[in-house]
């Protein structure tokens, strides 16, 4: 039986956009940058000013989708090896969290964790928050870091700094041409 919450109902959104802000991410942790560059934050800002409501709600859905991308090659990489995506990424993720204060305050630590875990188990993440209300304000970063967390972590394990863009991409890419 079908669920409500299932991919299929979901919008993909702006993946483009999404993947775009969580590669910039990475690549500026990677760069020894913890703090965002005013210059570039200034550009980032000026570019959400221009996308409008409908364009924020897109990348929105695209982060969750990248989300639930990467959520899914980690359950496949985990079932290879007869282990559970739910018990090896969730823990992690979390304890990550926890010690990431200033970007993800306790309180969306749970639902962060949630939206792995309903992605993980194949549910959209962005249809199963949403039975809980709109997205807030708080919520934005916390979910920027998790899509770039999850993203961090498929890069390590495959040992491959650019892995998890390219994973998206190569998906984008194959999309496109069907």
């Amino acid at each position: 039986m079908s669920s409500s919450y299932d991919p299929q109902y979901a919008p993909v959104g702006d993946v483009g956009t999404a993947l775009m802000m969580i590669d910039s991410r990475l690549r500026g942790i990677h760069d020894g940058r913890t703090e965002t560059d005013p210059e570039q934050q200034a550009l980032i800002d000026q570019f959400a000013a221009s996308l409008g409501p409908k364009g924020a709600d897109d990348v929105l859905d695209g982060v969750c989708t990248l989300i639930f991308m990467f959520m899914t090659w980690l359950r496949k990489a985990h079932e290879d090896h007869d282990k559970d995506v739910i018990e090896y990424v969730v823990p992690n993720l979390v304890a990550t969290m926890r010690m990431m204060p200033k970007s993800v305050r306790p309180e969306a630590v749970p639902t962060m964790a949630g939206l792995v875990v309903a992605a993980g188990t194949g549910l959209s993440p962005n249809l199963w928050r949403k039975q809980y209300g709109d997205w807030t304000e708080e919520e934005m970063t916390p979910l920027e870091a998790t899509a770039s967390l999850l993203a961090e972590h498929i890069n390590r394990i495959t040992d491959d700094p650019d892995f998890a863009t390219r994973l998206i991409t190569e998906a984008l890419t194959s999309a496109d041409e069907d």
